[in-house]
């Protein structure tokens, strides 16, 4: 799958967009497929275990939630979690 990140996940990543291995199943499964690959990225996605709140996903250029399908094939959009005022 290729995953897109934005904000403070450029630093986790070093580029704007990598390809993960990922076979399929849930946008919260492909996230974590996406940690696992790049673990300086969970700060920045996961809370106290849970995804946060403010995470923005889209998969294939449509928005999508933690339990929305996610094809290993895929084209992931991250925008990481917010913070401030």
């Amino acid at each position: 799958m290729e995953v897109t990140v934005y904000g403070q996940l450029r630093g986790a990543t070093g580029e704007k967009a990598v390809d993960v291995d990922f076979d399929g199943g849930c946008v919260l499964e492909a996230l974590e497929a996406f940690v696992g690959a790049y673990p300086r990225a969970e700060r920045h996605l996961f809370d106290d275990g849970a995804l946060a709140s403010s995470v923005r996903v889209t998969v294939n250029g449509e928005s999508a939630e933690p339990d929305d399908a996610c094809p290993g094939d895929a084209v992931l959009t991250v925008h990481p979690a917010m913070q401030g005022g």
